[in-house]
């Protein structure tokens, strides 16, 4: 499941785990990805399973595996610890886990962006002020523990404002139906099952901090340098499946509904989680969005991470690890930079060059 408790041990233990990883060996046939349920990634699992990723791999004479992890946090420490080529990941963990702990990242498809899918909902109470005092149960550390500070911050509030309750994503909807809880912030599906109830008002959603809350696929970077027909083709199984998602045929319809039974919804919920994701659906556009100004979203992730302790125990500041805009910018320390966002392949892929 996408965002779980991105704690501070996590890090640490990427730090541990990427020191008795190998360097990359090149070239290489056999590539593994890692994809975890969530709107903005059912492609992959379809891709997987409809011979479309089978296709791509074939064209470039490689074989990928594209795995699906039901624990988000547990696919990306795979990654981090070298046994996954590449991870769907959010920007905010693609930095705080295999970045902080050294592992040279690149996102090759920024996917969306969340566009209401995360909300702060509130019980019997219908404006983001009424949540001073309160108990706000939502995943420590995960986004939207991040959308929480973001929303605070536009009322004049902080954190300390409020008392953060961790509870599990699995334990939301059963959390919510308590008379001890007045207070959540959680993502899709579960936003759209809460809000079902009369009492439960969205007082803020992540539509208010358009850009922030990225969707990517990273790969380790030293793996595409040595093996630039896997990225090239993992943009194409990405665009291909997307085409076929907006064709209109019976096909399309048939894929969509093959993904929404797949997350574990119908089609309707499917679709209505489609509308509070901002998907870039062709390939021009993930190139404008990728090649605009990511920095001042960037720049607010790597500062919530430093002040929460993720990007490292020993950080003096938030510029301890550089992050690299497809533009060739830099914020943080150019002589560590382990984030990085390409528009190398999304750029093939609007030229019709895959």
């Amino acid at each position: 499941m996408k965002f779980f408790s991105r704690l501070a041990v996590a890090a640490v233990a990427a730090l541990t785990l990427i020191s008795t990883v190998p360097a990359q060996a090149a070239p290489k046939k056999e590539f593994k990805v890692a994809w975890s349920i969530y709107v903005g990634w059912m492609p992959w699992g379809y891709a997987a399973d409809h011979g479309i990723v089978k296709k791509w791999a074939d064209k470039y004479g490689i074989k990928i595996d594209v795995v699906q992890f039901n624990d988000y946090i547990e696919s990306i420490n795979q990654y981090t610890a070298g046994s996954l080529d590449g991870v769907l990941s959010t920007n905010m963990d693609a930095l705080a886990i295999p970045s902080v702990g050294g592992v040279d990242t690149t996102a090759i498809i920024v996917g969306d962006y969340s566009n209401g899918n995360d909300a702060i909902i509130l019980k019997d109470k219908d404006k983001l002020t009424d949540i001073k005092g309160q108990k706000v149960n939502l995943v420590e550390l995960s986004v939207s523990h991040y959308l929480m500070a973001r929303a605070l911050e536009t009322v004049g509030m902080s954190e300390k404002d409020v008392t953060v309750i961790n509870t599990s994503d699995a334990d939301m909807i059963a959390a919510w139906k308590t008379p001890d809880v007045s207070a959540m912030v959680t993502w899709n599906p579960m936003v759209a099952t809460i809000l079902q109830d009369s009492h439960a008002h969205s007082v803020f959603d992540s539509s208010s901090i358009p850009g922030e809350i990225q969707d990517c696929l990273v790969a380790n970077t030293q793996t595409l340098k040595d093996n630039p027909d896997f990225g090239k083709a993992m943009v194409g199984i990405w665009f291909d499946t997307l085409a076929l998602m907006q064709s209109g045929t019976p096909e399309a319809k048939a894929a969509r509904e093959s993904m929404a039974k797949a997350s574990g919804t119908d089609l309707a919920g499917f679709e209505g989680q489609l509308k509070t994701t901002k998907m870039f659906w062709t390939p021009a556009e993930m190139v404008d969005f990728t090649d605009g100004d990511l920095v001042p979203a960037m720049d607010k992730v790597r500062h919530f991470l430093f002040e929460h302790g993720l990007l490292g125990d020993n950080a003096p500041s938030a510029d301890v690890v550089g992050i690299e805009f497809a533009d060739g910018k830099v914020i943080g320390d150019p002589k560590n930079v382990k984030f990085r966002f390409s528009d190398e392949y999304m750029k093939l892929a609007a030229e019709g060059k895959l």
